[in-house]
């Protein structure tokens, strides 16, 4: 099959996290079974864009900030139109990775005028809204949104809100896990410390950044080598953060290393002891799986939507997100190397019984071949 993706954003930084790195491993799975791939988006820099990322054909243009203050919704490229248009032409079917933002807008559009069968993923980023913006954006957005021949979902709470804002005339609604390939296993001269603790994720109030520094400072009096270190594009939090480290006097023991490509990213998993995430409602947190999936043990909060199936795998050390809890799983990790090396052994089965990329494009082949008429 002929399958083009579309996803608004690809950058060197990793600001659009979760749906880039979702749709870059569902294309390098259906190109390893032999199927014709391309991905699609907006591309931000410091060097041009590659022509293939991780394998995966690459068409994109640079993103321009059309509409002032307004996130990613507001980024688009005049000539990204020609490309969808000459992209979808080919294709078999399109899966446009769909939040409220005018990529996703055109993708939609152009798939309609194009005729072909979609697929749509929103990764919890259609949610009810009021606000003006969102309700003027959703007249043109939400009927096309409609149009699609499925959508898919993550959790049962993504399930409610999406149907929500598509009302009865919606699709049919399918649950997809995230899935992911597991590294290969350590031979023991990598280079992974005993000591180093990380949070890779991006520097917004969800996230909870001010939490791990928190919990660095509680870490850090009982195991005084410990070192701690943020990793991710600042969105609204890094002032506090900065401001955290100084006030408890953490200047030479938590740093912020600043934003990661993809492959940094990886690199940072595989040097840490410990990868914590202290974000609370996340539906389905990719970066905790890319750490599993690295052989990282993982401190997570309860509140995860994943949390439950890490906990009764006892793949991970689940909390309730206090800056106490997460610190006293820290120091139990970086006290007990074993425990460290049955979380990772877990981890890795985990993602490969559960959350293995394999198993998610067995669904999505069926889905992609199952196209009923044109409407």
């Amino acid at each position: 099959m002929r399958i083009v993706h579309v996803v608004t954003l690809v950058s060197d930084d990793g600001a659009f996290g979760g749906p880039t790195s979702v749709a870059v491993a569902q294309l390098e799975e259906c190109a390893a079974r032999g199927h014709d791939v391309t991905l699609v988006s907006l591309w931000r820099g410091r060097a041009p864009a590659a022509r293939r990322l991780a394998g995966v054909p690459f068409v994109s243009r640079p993103a321009w900030r059309v509409v002032p203050g307004r996130g990613c919704l507001g980024l688009m490229h005049p000539l990204l139109l020609r490309d969808l248009w000459r992209a979808m032409g080919r294709a078999d079917v399109v899966h446009l990775h769909a939040g409220r933002d005018l990529v996703s807008l055109a993708g939609l559009a152009v798939a309609r005028l194009r005729r072909k069968d979609f697929v749509t993923q929103t990764h919890g980023m259609v949610e009810p809204r009021t606000g003006t913006v969102a309700r003027l954006f959703d007249r043109a957005f939400v009927p096309l949104l409609r149009r699609a021949r499925g959508a898919l979902v993550l959790t049962e709470r993504e399930r409610r809100e999406l149907a929500a804002v598509l009302g009865p005339d919606g699709p049919p609604l399918v649950t997809l896990p995230n899935g992911l390939r597991c590294a290969p296993e350590e031979d023991g001269t990598g280079t992974r410390g005993d000591h180093e603790v990380i949070f890779l994720a991006r520097l917004h109030p969800r996230k909870r950044p001010e939490a791990f520094v928190e919990m660095a400072a509680l870490v850090h009096k009982e195991h005084t080598g410990a070192r701690f270190t943020l990793y991710g594009a600042d969105e609204g939090s890094l002032p506090t953060v900065r401001r955290l480290i100084a006030d408890r006097g953490l200047t030479d023991v938590v740093s912020y290393g600043g934003a990661l490509a993809h492959p940094a990213a990886l690199a940072a998993y595989r040097r840490a002891a410990v990868y914590v995430l202290p974000s609370v409602q996340e539906p389905f947190p990719m970066t905790v799986l890319e750490a599993l999936a690295e052989g990282t043990p993982v401190v997570c909060t309860d509140s995860s939507g994943i949390a439950a199936e890490l906990a009764g795998r006892n793949a991970a050390l689940v909390t309730d997100g206090s800056p106490e809890e997460l610190a006293d799983a820290v120091g139990r990790l970086l006290a007990d190397a074993d425990l460290r090396g049955e979380l990772a052994r877990a981890g890795r089965r985990a993602i490969d019984e559960v959350f293995s990329i394999r198993a998610v494009v067995d669904r999505l082949e069926e889905l992609y071949r199952d196209r009923p008429a044109h409407g």
